[in-house]
């Protein structure tokens, strides 16, 4: 990890997890190892180059571990860490409030007509 001081846990933690791809990368990864194929499945929209690139940033920060199975065909599992689980534990309660609200969420975030005016950006009622 970056030899980098926070201001607050936050901060730290979406160092580790932040971007669209780590954290459905985590979440996949528990309670069980997972090849690469089958994460590339599991984690849709993803390309091969930007799973290779978070697979390697997760297990440079400790969170992923690398398997390599030395037999033909090369075989590779990805697994979390101890530290690795405690980050997908302390995302589980942010996964159940996603799914509470997807239904609003996906409501706030629909596309929008970017012809308003606005460059496609949506307003975001607080009420």
């Amino acid at each position: 990890m970056k030899g980098q001081s926070y201001s607050c846990g936050l901060e730290a933690a979406l160092d580790v997890i932040g971007g669209k791809w780590k954290g459905l990368i985590l979440w996949q990864l528990y309670p069980r190892s997972r090849r690469f194929g089958e994460l590339k499945r599991l984690v849709p929209g993803i390309s091969e180059k930007m799973l290779i690139q978070q697979l390697r940033e997760m297990e440079a920060d400790g969170i992923v571990r690398r398997k390599v199975y030395h037999e033909v065909p090369p075989k590779v599992e990805y697994s979390l860490t101890v530290f690795g689980v405690s980050l997908n534990e302390a995302l589980t309660p942010l996964c159940e409030w996603g799914s509470k609200h997807t239904k609003r969420i996906g409501t706030i975030h629909r596309p929008c007509d970017s012809s308003d005016g606005r460059g496609g950006q949506e307003r975001i009622s607080t009420g």
